[in-house]
């Protein structure tokens, strides 16, 4: 029987992370984790999320949403964590039940040992809520300078897609985004896996073709690295989840004007589809920012967009 787990991806007022070490005697002890516990008959999660977080740290929950659900299976014991993300909270956090806090900033919580089901967690928890794609057509400097205004603007995640530029253009233009990107945004490129020798702090994005050819091998980006692929199905999911990538996109959700006659998968399919995905995924097609909530209730860990989410 799979035991469901309600845990939180807690932040202050300045965006670090609460996480909590596991006793000694309980399955996976040592461990770091995401506070929570499990969601007792009859309890909602967000009843179970607010009744926990009360019992073990003493804060009362404000403001919370779903980030993501990771259903795992250890040797000796399968669980279900239903992850919220609180971003409000009364009360000052601490170990009721004696276990160490620490408040971290999301971009060290690789640093921290996990327990195997939090992997994603730790994921999510560093990942922003809208991953922004460049349009096409543009010329290097247009590219260049809405990306500028999307830094601006506060966009984390942006994928470089340019397949107008040549060869040197493209990496001509990754060597002048590095430094605008650096502490403020991750920068995701596409294309072979030579373009990024020279650029380590890249993460790549693979597209459908790529995540097939990879398909049964190992993942091709070290563990660090960011690593993302296009999906338009379950078995895309699927693949994508067995090579290891870090979050995934899922297209086209609705009908979209760049493609069109073709159906979107819509709002149901899509929640179906993500029920049985462990990675952090983002929905693609038709979506902007005012999708983020039903993107959010349908498991999705945001939106990625072009159109809807470039600067103009």
């Amino acid at each position: 029987m799979r035991i469901h787990v309600a845990a939180a991806v807690i932040r202050d007022a300045q965006g670090q992370v609460l996480i909590a070490q596991r006793s000694p005697d309980k399955h996976q002890g040592g461990l770091w984790e995401f506070p929570g516990g499990k969601v007792e008959p009859g309890e909602s999660v967000a009843q179970a999320l607010a009744r926990e977080l009360h019992e073990e740290l003493g804060i009362a929950v404000q403001q919370a949403r779903p980030l993501i659900q990771v259903a795992h299976d250890y040797a000796d014991k399968q669980v279900l964590l239903d992850v919220w993300e609180v971003s409000a909270f009364s009360g000052q956090a601490q170990g009721i039940e004696g276990q160490p806090l620490r408040w971290v900033p999301a971009e060290t919580l690789p640093d921290y040992a996990f327990p195997a089901a939090n992997l994603p967690i730790v994921a999510a928890a560093r990942l922003p809520d809208c991953y922004l794609i460049t349009p096409p057509n543009l010329s290097s400097a247009a590219l260049l300078q809405g990306i500028q205004r999307a830094l601006q603007q506060g966009t984390r995640l942006i994928l470089l897609r340019a397949p107008q530029l040549t060869e040197q253009a493209y990496r001509d233009l990754l060597a002048q985004l590095l430094p605008l990107c650096a502490g403020r945004a991750q920068l995701m490129a596409k294309g072979e896996l030579a373009r990024l020798e020279a650029f380590p702090e890249v993460g790549w994005h693979l597209d459908a073709r790529q995540l097939h050819a990879l398909a049964g091998q190992a993942r091709p980006l070290p563990a660090g690295r960011w690593l993302a692929a296009s999906c338009h199905d379950p078995q895309e999911l699927a693949m994508a989840e067995a090579l290891g990538v870090d979050f995934l996109t899922l297209s086209p959700v609705l009908p979209t004007t760049s493609h069109p006659g073709q159906p979107g998968l819509g709002w149901e399919t899509v929640r179906d589809c993500l029920a049985v995905c462990r990675c952090p995924a983002y929905l693609l097609g038709g979506l902007g920012r005012q999708h983020l909530a039903q993107a959010w209730q349908a498991g999705a860990q945001g939106v990625a967009g072009i159109s809807q989410l470039w600067p103009t």
